[in-house]
């Protein structure tokens, strides 16, 4: 599905929140390569400064922010308004995993996952959705993951939030691409970042951020809302979802050995 891409990305204004590692910072440093001012948010301010010191004086900004806490995202886009003006492009990467399974199941661990995964981008699209439908114009871009197409081994708590990431874009898309804004949902399989390294477990089709990094700008770029990868992976589980359920657990439990 195309929609309106960015198909140049310089002098273009992106805010990245969950810019301080993984998915997040290898976007950061890709668009400051494309030419992008980039407003980096995340919880580790020296990290955010390590990413800055990619781009060119004065092609960065600053913003530490944690998305469980409303008013700080709030403060961060005004201050971002302030020094831009306008935002053309919110990248939202920021996320937690806590691997669960029934027989060690947390509330605690599951309101933390759908605060931050749920909550986080939400509170982000709320913040910056009223200027863009006053100019008519923005992208908002959601990373969320594969694991929330169906149901997963270790993502009791982890697919659910990211499978409402996926109907909330769908319902953005439907509602906001009538008034010229883009929409872009974003599901990656397994990139190797600090939350997968948290894995015990074989990971299939296993990329590195860099490579997470370009296919979602490429999908920008181009327009697309369904933007997942690696194709071989993530195709196989839109297949999988597809299937009646006594299939779907059979291949489950033949060939998932977690």
């Amino acid at each position: 599905m195309k929609q309106i891409g960015m198909q140049d990305f310089a002098g273009k204004r992106v805010w990245v929140i969950g810019a301080s590692s993984g998915i997040g910072e290898a976007c950061a440093i890709a668009l400051f390569a494309a030419g992008a001012l980039v407003a980096l948010s995340g919880r580790r301010v020296q990290n955010l400064q390590a990413v800055a010191q990619h781009g060119k004086p004065n092609q960065s900004l600053i913003l530490p922010l944690d998305v469980t806490e409303p008013p700080a995202i709030q403060e961060a886009y005004q201050k971002l308004m302030q020094e831009w003006g306008q935002l053309d492009l919110l990248l939202f990467v920021s996320g937690i995993y806590i691997p669960l399974r029934a027989d060690n199941f947390e509330m605690e661990s599951a309101e933390k996952t759908i605060n931050a995964n749920v909550f986080g981008p939400m509170r982000a699209v709320a913040a910056v959705l009223p200027n863009m439908l006053e100019r008519h114009s923005g992208h908002i871009a959601i990373v969320g993951s594969v694991a929330g197409y169906s149901g997963l081994p270790k993502a009791l708590a982890y697919g659910p939030s990211k499978a409402a990431m996926i109907n909330f874009c769908e319902t953005l898309f439907y509602d906001l691409q009538p008034k010229g804004i883009g929409v872009h949902m974003i599901s990656p399989g397994f990139v190797k970042t600090e939350a997968t390294a948290q894995n015990d477990f074989e990971m299939p089709a296993l990329i590195s951020s860099e490579e997470a990094a370009k296919h979602i700008l490429d999908g920008i770029r181009e327009g697309e809302f369904d933007i997942h990868f690696p194709k071989r992976f993530s195709g196989f589980l839109k297949f999988l979802r597809l299937l009646p359920y006594p299939i779907y657990f059979w291949i489950l439990r033949r060939f998932v050995k977690i």
